[in-house]
């Protein structure tokens, strides 16, 4: 980060000259293995917490929608049918669209699971969340191996960088197979329509994706719609959640 004269901030120096900084053999053993042992932490507490929810789905959206906002209010009410429907809810775990998401789990008396991340600002956990079911993290791969290992939909509500990290991750993963073809659906055809009118002018005409990959998520308007997708995803197998 630089201010508007393109001073870099020092934090960031540092961190860009460590980059160019030769270490020697012992340094990165000590240093990579150090983190080796962080990292599987991270996916054993996990695992152990998250292998016993049951059906869920996960929640994108922005941690800076206030709760007045129309966004929040349709992530809440799509949280709660969401439960009343016998899914549990996941979200990042902080404020914003995550926070509308646990709240309306939580105003169900539904599964209301949260993946938390340490940032230096915007992110702390929401009080919505089962206290058994949060989690914090601090390597995003790691919560995004959540995110998909133990969804069996996507809700996407606007959001910035990393709600769009979090759609073309499972977008990612459902068009290499790497996952199950599970519904995602994109809230808020105004907010979406622009992205998906370049999937289809600029992507698909670069043939850089297929028609197909076009047909891996929906764009609805409500909360009952985006609902909908999932149910009647689920109705073609003959599945219903298990609760």
């Amino acid at each position: 980060m630089s201010d508007q004269n393109g001073n870099i901030d020092p934090k960031q120096e540092e961190r860009i000259r460590k980059a160019f900084k030769e270490r020697d053999w012992n340094e990165i053993k000590s240093a990579d293995s150090w983190a080796i042992f962080k990292v599987m932490s991270e996916f054993v507490e996990g695992f152990e917490k998250l292998s016993r929810i049951g059906p869920c789905v996960s929640i994108f959206g922005s941690a800076r929608t206030p709760r007045e906002h129309r966004y929040y209010k349709m992530a809440e009410e799509i949280a709660a049918k969401l439960v009343r429907h016998g899914y549990g809810v996941i979200t990042g775990g902080g404020p914003g669209i995550m926070e509308a998401g646990n709240k309306g789990a939580h105003s169900e008396n539904g599964k209301s699971v949260g993946v938390n991340i340490v940032l230096p600002f915007e992110q702390f956990n929401n009080i919505y969340i089962d206290p058994d079911k949060l989690i914090t993290f601090n390597y995003f791969f790691v919560r995004k191996v959540m995110f998909t290992k133990y969804a069996q939909g996507f809700v996407v509500l606007p959001g910035g960088f990393g709600t769009l990290d979090e759609l073309f991750e499972a977008l990612t993963l459902i068009q290499t197979n790497k996952i199950g073809r599970f519904p995602i659906v994109l809230v808020g055809k105004s907010y979406w329509s622009g992205l998906v009118d370049w999937l289809k002018a600029t992507m698909l005409e670069n043939k850089n994706i297929n028609e197909e990959d076009l047909e891996l998520f929906s764009v609805v308007e409500d909360a009952s719609e985006a609902v909908k997708v999932i149910d009647e995803f689920y109705s073609k197998y003959l599945l219903s959640p298990n609760y």
